[in-house]
Formats: C-alpha cells, sequence, structure tokens
C-alpha cells in the first residue's frame, strides 16, 4: 500500500535527505595569544645595584646567560630576562645588538641565589673611515700621534696611534717609526667623537728618497704642469707623476700608450726619471 501523501519514484530509488549547510559557528572566529598563557614576570626586585664592567667573552640566548671577562681579571656569568633594560650610547637597544669582544656595562642585582642584569650598557658605536695623505710630523708622546696632511682636508689632521695599530708597508708589518715626514699613506680610523680619531691600520704606500716603478696606460697628459696620469696594469689605480722640466716628452705620449714609468717620490709627488714605451 501506498500512503496517499508520499509520492512514488519510478526509478524504486530512495534518496537520503541531505542536511543544510549552516554558516561557521562564532567558535571559530576565537583567537588565543600564545603571550597570554606565559605567565608573568614578578617585578625587578628594589635592590641596591652594583656596577660591573668587562668585555663580552659569550652570550647564551637559550640559557639567557652572558659571560663578561672582567676589567679587573678573571670571568663571571650574569643571568638577563625580558626584564633587563639595554641601552647603546644613551639610547634603547635590545640583546640581539650585544656582540662578543665588545665593552659592556652591567648594574648587577641579586635575585634569590642568582646574580641578575638589571641593566645592560653598551658604548655608542663608533663611526669608521679611511683618509690618504702625507705625514708631517709623527709625535711619540704616549702611544703615539699622526699630523698628517690629508687630501681632502686644508688644514693638517692628528690621528692617534695605539699599541694594536697596525703598519703595514706592502704585505709585512713594520715599526711606526717608518712613519717618517713626507711619507705616503692610507689610514683606517675609528672616530670616538670631538674631532679625535684612532688609526687601526696603516698603509705605507710611498716614503720619500724612494724609487717607484709603473707599468700602465696614459689616461691624461698636460704638459704646462708636467702632469701625467696612469691607469696601473698592476693593482688598477690611477696615479699622478709628474714630469720635470728636464724632460723632453716623446710625441707619442699620448693617451692610451701603454708606458714604463721611473720615478722618485720626493714627499709630495712622484718625480718622473724615467719614461718608456711598452707596446704589451
Amino acid at each position: 500500500m501506498i500512503s496517499p501523501k508520499s509520492e512514488a519514484r519510478t526509478d524504486g530509488a530512495i534518496e537520503p535527505r541531505k542536511p543544510s549547510i549552516t554558516e561557521d559557528s562564532e567558535d571559530t572566529s576565537i583567537t588565543i595569544d600564545p603571550s597570554t598563557l606565559l605567565p608573568e614576570l614578578p617585578p625587578v626586585p628594589k635592590a641596591n645595584a652594583t656596577l660591573i664592567g668587562g668585555t663580552l667573552d659569550r652570550i647564551d640566548m637559550v640559557r639567557d646567560k652572558l659571560t663578561i671577562r672582567l676589567f679587573g681579571g678573571g670571568k663571571e656569568s650574569f643571568l638577563f630576562d625580558p626584564r633587563t633594560q639595554v641601552y647603546r650610547g644613551g639610547k634603547p637597544a635590545t640583546v640581539a645588538d650585544l656582540r662578543a669582544g665588545e665593552r659592556i656595562y652591567l648594574d648587577t642585582i641579586l635575585d634569590g641565589s642568582t646574580v641578575f642584569a638589571r641593566t645592560i650598557r653598551l658604548n655608542a658605536a663608533r663611526e669608521r673611515g679611511t683618509s690618504q695623505g702625507v705625514v708631517l710630523k709623527f709625535r711619540s708622546n704616549g702611544g703615539g700621534e699622526i699630523v698628517l696632511r690629508d687630501v681632502l682636508s686644508p688644514n693638517p689632521v692628528d690621528v692617534r696611534v695605539n699599541p694594536s695599530t697596525r703598519v703595514m708597508q706592502g704585505d709585512r708589518a713594520v715599526s711606526v717609526s717608518a712613519l717618517v715626514p713626507g711619507t705616503l699613506i692610507s689610514i683606517n680610523f675609528t672616530s670616538e667623537g670631538g674631532g679625535r680619531s684612532t688609526a687601526t691600520e696603516i698603509s705605507i704606500l710611498a716614503q720619500p728618497g724612494t724609487q717607484y716603478t709603473f707599468y700602465g696606460q696614459v689616461v691624461h697628459i698636460d704638459l704646462r704642469t708636467g702632469l701625467l696620469v696612469l691607469n696601473s696594469s698592476t693593482d688598477h689605480k690611477t696615479y699622478e707623476v709628474y714630469l720635470p722640466a728636464s724632460i723632453n716628452p716623446d710625441e707619442a705620449l699620448q693617451p692610451g700608450a701603454t708606458v714604463k714609468v721611473v720615478t722618485d717620490f720626493d714627499g709630495e709627488h712622484y718625480v718622473v726619471r724615467n719614461v718608456s714605451f711598452n707596446s704589451h
């Protein structure tokens, strides 16, 4: 028998009723900030701080621990956490700014049985630069000081030298006594503010009375001033040499010519002694 309210299908198949699709429940829109699951750190204990100074030897970001080489000798470790305040040159910084080997100062307190770094202070980052010029004078007072006639400055420049300053001539280290007046040098230095700079490395480029030979291509020539500009085939740098009035240059000495130039450095310029042409 068939109920009068039912509808028979011709194929005899019964299709199950499909559930209706509803919007996502409100629960799926709820997000949890993982940081809220962490317990809050207690405030830093109010205790008298002890100032510790030294050089940062190692930083352990897993155990939140600093190891310091103390200025008075020895090593000591200190704990830190997000409550620790870090400053560089008086400006806020982070623990990620710490670098092994730099000077560091800590305000430390005893937190239970551990020594905790309440504040970490770093020196302001030093500016680095390079300069080139001729030594006018070398003063040996203290660690030493060079008075330099810089190619970019109208006034003499003073640069400090300390025991860690390296003085190089070519690929070998030499004594600071090699920095005689008239020596052409290149300097790498750090600026400490207040117009004070300290040389980290000095390279001797030329010494007065020394003979230097250049191989390269003529870039420019000015017979009126005697200026001859060469592009060295050895180190690919540009050098200015000067033709004295006693040399009558060959007509072939033109831009593009490949030459060998023998010079004497007089403390001011490379003065040409001889010019020969190279066909290669």
